[in-house]
């Protein structure tokens, strides 16, 4: 009891230090508030109408017939068994890209990082897309070089395909920084001990980054639980949890049901979540002890060499076909009957959905500074102050990063449908998703950044009688100006190819490209929606330059100055 009157005690005393500067005060009430509404109060709505029946009671029969409705249990057990499949497959090939990228002696290894950034500049069904052209009915592949008449590539066997080459992206990027931050010193002395390469490999660096293959696949579990575009593009009859929960609530009108689906969705991606933040985070393994080593001896043993970095060179090579096929295909009359050029697909999707692009990127531009901005001052709240709430910032700020878009969509249906916030069917309702769904990684960006920062900086103007407001505008914002334009470019990046949350709160006054490109796909006009995916791909790059060029003379600045 004594401990705990102590803590409470310290709390109150750092919380009223904190709050002496109304500004600070302001802002992190601020920021409680606006998450918990839209955030946490929108999942409580799901979790209510999950258990309420059309009558306005009680009702637990949404959770009864999940069990016993043998669509709505098959969608369960299929989202289970893709996600472990895809979650086994996408980590294990991520870390062969990663173990390739950090030890082998191979020329080229460049083409991974761009291979690695395709995934997240496109729209999330476009690998989906890409592989019906190649292998479906009508397949470049399968039909016109083949001859092949009855290929079936939709259901389980397509989704795997799809998942793996879409995620291993993930599980490579967080492997590579782990695989290169070992000291090599370690691996080296296991060798002087007369350890053989294989032993060393699966003695020592294995087990160092074991921690991290865990983290990596259920960061791959998550995203093929959470996926609604992909098995709304190529899952034909397998259904999973992301698609069910919009087929009842918006295909049949069961809006319960729906929600209960949601519900269980959202648990085992919460479940997850926490386990890899909270359990499998700590447990990482640091190996980089400030002591001077020398470089890391590539291996280049032909053997090695040859099996792993072919491996990764070939599916690189098929990452970048799959993408490049897009644009291609973006220019050819009609996919698997008529190959030749046409710009006819440009010309229609110009006509139809001009109103979509304009409303897709306008709402992104306006949704990126405020995700970028609100993720640098959460970050500066979570790791320069401490006081009663920043538990809550913290965790629920992130917590959308775990959250599957259909759950957020659905909560937001139910929860901004009537007063007193009413935003159903207005542009800000699309912000607000937008903006709760690239928050995350910008949050992370700023706390990475912050970190590494010495406070001692920030005390000096206060010192000299800055307030918290100007402190935070001249001093920390612009040290973390790399973190924060990092933001800015993955909330216009997030926004743009958004889909899972966005297709419940889209309306008549707001078209957006994803919705219409998923429309197309569903339809077979496969040339427009390459041409549509195209036209959001180039608007997400110029925005890239844009930002980049905007950070790059920011950065120059300080240097003409002086």
């Amino acid at each position: 009891m004594g401990k705990l009157g102590a803590y409470i005690s310290n709390q109150i005393k750092t919380t009223r230090n904190t709050f002496r500067d109304p500004i600070i005060a302001t802002v992190s009430v601020g920021m409680i508030l606006a998450l918990f509404v839209f955030v946490v109060w929108p999942l409580l709505m799901v979790v209510k109408q999950s258990v309420t029946d059309l009558d306005g009671n009680f009702s637990l029969q949404a959770y009864v017939n999940i069990v016993t409705m043998s669509e709505t249990y098959q969608a369960l057990v299929n989202t289970l068994m893709l996600a472990i499949i895809v979650g086994v497959l996408a980590t294990s090939v991520g870390f062969l890209f990663a173990y390739c990228s950090s030890h082998l002696a191979i020329r080229g290894k460049k083409l991974f990082n761009l291979m690695a950034l395709l995934p997240m500049v496109s729209p999330p069904f476009s690998v989906a897309l890409s592989i019906i052209m190649l292998f479906g009915s009508r397949g470049l592949v399968t039909y016109s070089l083949l001859g092949w008449s009855n290929t079936n590539i939709y259901g389980l066997k397509g989704l795997i395909f799809v998942q793996t080459i879409s995620y291993f992206p993930i599980a490579f990027l967080l492997l590579a920084g782990m695989l290169q931050s070992i000291d090599p010193s370690i691996e080296d002395a296991a060798r002087d001990l007369g350890s053989s390469k294989w032993r060393t490999f699966t003695s020592v660096t294995i087990p160092l980054v074991r921690p991290g293959i865990a983290n990596a696949f259920l960061l791959v579990f998550i995203k093929s639980v959470a996926d609604f575009a992909n098995p709304m593009a190529i899952g034909g009859n397998f259904s999973t949890l992301a698609t069910q929960v919009y087929l009842q609530a918006i295909g049949s009108y069961d809006v319960q049901g729906g929600a209960a689906v949601a519900v269980v969705l959202l648990d085992i991606a919460i479940i997850l979540f926490v386990l890899s933040k909270y359990w499998i985070e700590k447990k990482t393994y640091v190996t980089v002890t400030g002591k001077a080593s020398r470089e890391r001896t590539m291996i280049d043993d032909p053997q090695i060499v040859g099996l792993v970095g072919g491996f990764c060179f070939l599916v690189t090579a098929i990452v970048l076909a799959i993408y490049i096929l897009i644009p291609i295909a973006s220019f050819i009359k009609m996919w698997g009957v008529n190959y030749s050029f046409t710009t006819a697909h440009y010309k229609y999707a110009l006509e139809v959905g001009m109103d979509a692009i304009k409303d897709t990127t306008l709402l992104s531009i306006i949704a990126t500074p405020i995700a970028g901005i609100l993720g640098m001052i959460i970050a500066y709240l979570v790791v320069r102050k401490k006081f009663i709430g920043r538990g809550f910032i913290n965790f629920s700020s992130l917590l959308s990063i775990a959250v599957p878009g259909t759950v957020i969509g659905i909560g937001y249906i139910l929860t901004f449908n009537e007063p007193p916030v009413q935003l159903t069917g207005t542009a800000a309702i699309l912000i607000a998703a937008f903006v709760i769904r690239a928050l995350p990684i910008g949050i992370r960006a700023g706390e990475s950044s912050l970190q590494q920062i010495d406070p001692s900086i920030e005390e000096a103007a206060a010192d000299l009688g800055s307030n918290a407001s100007r402190v935070f505008t001249t001093v920390t914002l612009p040290l973390i100006k790399s973190a924060f334009f990092g933001g800015l470019i993955y909330s216009f990046i997030r926004s743009m190819t958004s889909i899972s949350a966005v297709i419940f709160l889209v309306s008549a006054n707001y078209s957006l490209l994803t919705v219409l490109i998923l429309d197309q796909v569903e339809d077979n006009q496969f040339g427009v929606a390459s041409a549509f995916s195209t036209i959001l791909i180039l608007i997400v790059y110029i925005a890239i330059i844009v930002i980049k060029l905007m950070l790059n003379r920011l950065g120059s600045n300080p240097q003409k100055q002086s």
